[in-house]
This record gives structure tokens, C-alpha cells and sequence, in this order.
């Protein structure tokens, strides 16, 4: 079955090229790690969790693969598939995203295992901001769909309230994603707080905006 959306060759190329990477770094990994592998990190950036070398070689790569397949297709089950055509860019530019951020974070990781000290707990929240200021700069142009994006029941139920809240929501990602990058500098007692907090505001502006602009059409 076609996509409906329009595929970038190559971003499709890029993307499929981290994957691959990934790939194959973990046969590197799996050779090369302890018996047993940090994989889960406390907010102050403290290893708190461990598996065993295969699992944590294999599942991080396998899983990327799954997500990446999933948002590829996910699109063709979606009541609104046809609006994809309209964003096909900036899909595919958030398919990257996800599987870029997902690689780092397992090559990250997995420097740890085999002896490098890379500073977990501050090179995720950077990248999560990066992330989400990336996201930022897509959202305008996302169009009504049921899966990616701002979706609430006043956004899907009107055109202008998708479009007016994503224009918003465009500047409130950005700027917890600015948020974000700053936490991992800050001392330890500030930066958890922040951060639920900057999750807690963002959640309530978008989706509190949404209702408003809906609420000021009735």
C-alpha cells in the first residue's frame, strides 16, 4: 500500500543509514562489554540499572528499528491519512529526529559500558532539548492528524484551533526545550523540580490553549 505521504530520499537515506550504524555498532558492543551493562540512569545522572550484555548490545538498535517502522506506517491507519501530503517535510524530518536521538542515547550509553565516562545525566536532558526545539520548528506546519502532533479534543475537532494552537505550542516547545539544555548546569536541588515543572506548564499551556481558542470560537 502507498504512503500517504511523499518520502525524502535522502533523509530516507540519512535515517536508514543511523539505523544500520546502530546496527553494527552493537556487534562492536556486544563483543566488547562486561557481563554486566549500565543501562538505566537516576536523574542525577547515577547508574541505577543493569542488564546483561546481550540485552543491552541488541534491544536499544532492535528498538529504534520498531519505532522507526511504526511512524512509517502508522500514517496509512490514520482516518486523516490524507493531510500527510501537506507535511510530508516535516515527517520526515521528525522520523529522523527520533531515530538520531535514539542512537546517540544507546551510543551514549554504551561508551559507558566498555569503559568510557560520558556524563549521562547531561548529555540527555541536552538532547531531549534539542529535541523538543526541533519540534518547535516543525510544528507549523503540521496539519490536522490524528497521530503527530498537538491532538486533544479541540484540536482535532477545528481547523483553526490545530492550527492557532500549534503556532503557540511551536514557541512553548522551543523554549522548554531551552529549558531543558540549562537543567543538566544547574545544581541538583533546582534541576529536577525544573524539569517536571517545564513538563507540567507545557502539557497545561497547549492544552489549556487549545480549549481557550475553541471555547472563544463558540
Amino acid at each position: 500500500m502507498k504512503l500517504p505521504y511523499k518520502i525524502n530520499p535522502k533523509l530516507e537515506a540519512l535515517t536508514l543509514l543511523v539505523l544500520l550504524g546502530a546496527s553494527v555498532a552493537a556487534f562492536y558492543f556486544y563483543t566488547n562489554f562486561p557481563p554486566e551493562v549500565a543501562t538505566h540512569w537516576n536523574f542525577q545522572g547515577e547508574a541505577d540499572g543493569f542488564s546483561g550484555r546481550a540485552f543491552a548490545a541488541f534491544f536499544f538498535p532492535a528498538l529504534a528499528w520498531a519505532i522507526y517502522l511504526l511512524i512509517t506506517f502508522l500514517p496509512l491507519i490514520d482516518p486523516k491519512r490524507d493531510r500527510y501530503k501537506e507535511f510530508s517535510g516535516a515527517y520526515n524530518a521528525m522520523r529522523l529526529l527520533v531515530v538520531v536521538v535514539l542512537t546517540v542515547l544507546y551510543a551514549t550509553a554504551s561508551a559507558n559500558g566498555i569503559g568510557y565516562n560520558i556524563p549521562v545525566g547531561t548529555v540527555t536532558p541536552i538532547l531531549v532539548g534539542i529535541m523538543f526545539v526541533a519540534l518547535g520548528t516543525l510544528m507549523p506546519r503540521i496539519k490536522r492528524n490524528w497521530f503527530f502532533g498537538i491532538r486533544t479534543p479541540w484540536t482535532l475537532s477545528s481547523e483553526t484551533v490545530w492550527a492557532e494552537t500549534h503556532r503557540v505550542g511551536a514557541v512553548l516547545f522551543a523554549l522548554a526545550g531551552a529549558a531543558f539544555i540549562i537543567i543538566p548546569f544547574l545544581p541538583n536541588t533546582f534541576a529536577l523540580p525544573l524539569f517536571i515543572a517545564v513538563l507540567v506548564l507545557l502539557l497545561v499551556n497547549t492544552v489549556g490553549y487549545s480549549w481557550w481558542v475553541w471555547r472563544k470560537l463558540q
